[in-house]
């Protein structure tokens, strides 16, 4: 299993050949791939990303069958659900590695922005999304960033993809046994819908 730093490195390097428009040949998608993974997966990722049809984990990080693990929810949120998908990835498959991939413009956040300013969803799936990410962004409205949307969105979207990174961290025992042990790490991610980068955050 690939510790952190290589786990990182891998993604690194995906990105940066998917915005060079260098991908990789087809092997890793092909059927002889196909059968290598059909009984068992060595995913050496895990990715909680956005459901955004133009954030596809596997496609931005350059990688194909079995080498990601891969949860999206509007928002790249984190809910009961996500902190058990990721506990499982962790603890049956030994990844090391936990990414929370936001990205740019994310429509969650401006429906976040919009319920706050008294205009939110009816749903109350909807609700649910936006009450997730709402304690992430809801401070930032009564900065100089409440005068300036473009900045104010910018700004929340790096703040929802850390608050759940930090709720990935220590909003679960076995998570944050791992960390604390060094055997495990979780990052915050950006892409970038205009040039397809991947920002890893500090």
């Amino acid at each position: 299993m690939l510790e952190p730093a290589a786990a990182l490195r891998r993604l690194q390097d995906g990105n940066a050949r998917f915005v060079s428009n260098l991908r990789r040949s087809d092997a890793k998608t092909s059927p002889l791939r196909r059968a290598e993974v059909a009984d068992s997966q060595e995913p050496f990722a895990v990715v909680l990303g956005c459901s955004d049809s133009r954030v596809p984990a596997e496609i931005v990080f350059d990688q194909g069958l079995g080498d990601l693990f891969v949860i999206r929810v509007a928002g790249n949120i984190v809910a009961p659900s996500q902190v058990g998908s990721v506990e499982f990835a962790v603890e049956r498959f030994g990844v090391q590695l936990v990414v929370v991939l936001g990205h740019t413009r994310c429509g969650a956040i401006d429906a976040t922005l919009d319920a706050l300013a008294g205009n939110g969803p009816q749903s109350p799936g909807l609700r649910s999304i936006v009450d997730r990410v709402r304690p992430a962004v809801e401070g930032l409205i009564r900065t100089e960033l409440g005068q300036d949307r473009t900045r104010l969105v910018q700004a929340a979207v790096q703040a929802n993809i850390r608050t759940s990174v930090d709720h990935l961290r220590h909003g679960s025992a076995i998570l944050e046994r791992l960390v604390l042990a060094g055997r495990l790490e979780v990052v915050g991610a950006e892409y970038a819908l205009e040039s397809g980068e991947v920002t890893f955050l500090g």
